[in-house]
């Protein structure tokens, strides 16, 4: 008797995990790297169109108010991973993501998924939850492209989009078929220095792209931080960046230093271009090449959208698409992320699926911490207290939880650092936004209904900070701020520099083990530990 109870129980479980994995869907995660929200015509672009990313905000839904917490590449996929802000997840800056700690992969994987890590990692430590990796090491390049495999590291010929997208559906291909997957795809593309594939290069080459009306900003209301920044499209593109041809004599460190100057004048088709004119050169060169990348990461979400499709696998798979980091396409004057203005505050995110209302457009505030919790809650499985995010299923059912959020809270700590940008926390709410530059102890607020373009900085002049609704928003914004840092226990850990861990991000990786040149498939089946069992990690 107590042998068939055994038994019995041991079917019952059998079943209930079997049924478990049956009803959790496949989730494709598809992350680009510094996409800007408004260069998506879903999103209303004014300089391309997206009809592969389009698809998923036509068939399922598209967040009109998704935001980062901290607009810079290696903290941004701590806090993908963790569901936390940098502060307690460790990574304010670009230092190396301790992978002991708990994650979604990890909970993910212990649940019953298949998972898999393809294309920019930029956390310096090997990924940690996954059955399968494959990665690049720190940046990585856009043509024939390193990547790292457990213990080795190989190179791929070709474009670094269209690799990772082939990557991505050979892991689909050679997936176990008993077990649910969960992939998180990750473009390099379109970062600096936008090198795009030639097909889309030559798409955009000749294409005159429309200026932002803020191209010209002269900030003159915002005094703190954006005068003394050093990414702008005018003063700060470089050589490089404008894919100028150096002179054939050069080499080694001589050659690099002529690519990283930033020329004032250049001389176009026998005219010397000085001024406002090389301005609107600039623009036009950095935009070309900016949008022809975005258009190679469109062109992969295609093809893995008509993969899933043919395969049948769309019907139980979830496909979500974000990006890492806001960007500024001359918004401000500016390229590059960082400050909490609108343009790089803000992040696509649209997903597709089973459950997910179609034609959607959620306007609740949802932020980077909030992607962990919503995997796991994709999947059925447990959210940790841990994870400062709250899931966003419900939105993407359609529901509209009377409890959700109105404010979203970012800080940036990365000053001194790349491009001179000023460290600042900040809180966005449905109408205004209110920026701290702490060290500086100046004030930026912003009516952003009124003014959404963040021109006026309704502090500036003392006769305007004093109008009773202006002191009165002044005083309410600063409440909430400090109510969200007790919320997230942001105590001011990293504030200092000196306390920034002292690792990178960015290497050396000097550990992998060459293996060579590999094909796609090739390289897919050196990406799991067990095809390297001699390794010592």
């Amino acid at each position: 008797m107590k042998r068939f109870l055994s038994v019995s129980v041991c079917l019952l479980v059998t079943l209930a995990s079997s049924r478990l994995r049956a009803e959790q869907p496949n989730i494709l995660f598809v992350f680009s790297d510094d996409h800007a929200q408004h260069a998506i015509s879903a999103y209303g672009s004014k300089v391309n169109q997206t009809p592969n990313i389009d698809r998923l905000a036509n068939e399922g839904a598209r967040f009109a108010n998704s935001f980062v917490t901290n607009s810079i590449c290696t903290p941004s996929r701590a806090t993908l991973l963790t569901g936390q802000y940098s502060h307690l997840n460790g990574v304010p800056v670009f230092n190396r993501f301790d992978g002991a700690q708990d994650h979604v992969a990890k909970r993910l994987q212990s649940g019953g998924y298949h998972t898999g890590m393809i294309g920019k990692w930029h956390l310096g430590s090997d990924p940690t939850g996954f059955n399968r990796w494959i990665v690049l090491p720190g940046q990585g390049n856009y043509w024939n492209p390193t990547f790292l495999v457990p213990g080795r590291k190989l190179t791929i010929e070709g474009h670094c989009t269209d690799i990772t997208t082939d990557l991505g559906i050979e892991f689909l291909k050679t997936r176990p078929k008993d077990k649910p997957f969960f992939l998180m795809l990750h473009q390099k593309a379109p970062h600096r220095a936008w090198e795009p594939d030639e097909r889309n290069k030559a798409r955009f080459k000749d294409q005159v792209i429309p200026e932002p009306d803020t191209l010209w900003d002269d900030y003159a209301t915002r005094p703190t931080a954006l005068p003394i920044n050093e990414q702008t499209v005018a003063h700060d593109l470089t050589r490089r960046d404008l894919k100028l041809v150096p002179p054939t004599d050069l080499k080694g460190p001589a050659l690099n230093k002529w690519f990283n100057e930033k020329p004032m004048e250049l001389s176009v088709d026998g005219k010397l271009l000085i001024g406002k004119e090389l301005a609107k050169r600039k623009y036009q060169r950095y935009m070309q090449d900016y949008l022809a990348c975005v258009q190679g990461v469109d062109d992969g979400v295609g093809k893995m959208l008509d993969y899933l499709d043919q395969t049948n696998l769309a019907k139980n798979t979830i496909v979500i698409y974000s990006a890492d980091n806001g960007w500024y396409l001359g918004d401000l004057g500016l390229y590059d992320k960082r400050f909490m203005y609108e343009p790089g505050l803000k992040v696509p995110l649209l997903a597709r699926g089973p459950g997910i209302k179609a034609g959607s457009v959620p306007t609740q505030f949802v932020s980077n911490i909030d992607l962990a919790p919503t995997f796991l809650d994709l999947a059925g499985l447990q959210i940790p207290s841990s994870m400062q995010g709250r899931s966003i299923a419900p939105l993407l059912r359609g529901e509209s939880p009377a409890d959700w959020r109105n404010s979203v809270y970012y800080r940036y700590y990365h000053d001194p650092g790349h491009h001179n940008t000023v460290a600042h926390y900040g809180v966005r709410t449905a109408t205004h936004k209110l920026i701290h530059y702490w060290k500086q102890d100046a004030y930026e607020m912003f009516d952003l209904i009124k003014d959404p373009t963040e021109q006026y900085n309704l502090l500036h002049l003392a006769e305007s900070a004093r109008k009773p609704e202006v002191a009165a928003k002044f005083e309410e914004l600063k409440t909430e701020i400090a109510r969200l840092q007790k919320q997230y226990s942001d105590e001011g850990r990293f504030a200092d520099p000196a306390s920034w861990p002292k690792t990178s991000a960015d290497g050396p990786f000097d550990n992998f083990q060459s293996i060579g040149s590999k094909t796609v498939a090739e390289a897919i089946a050196s990406s799991s530990e067990i095809a390297f069992p001699g390794v010592v990690k």
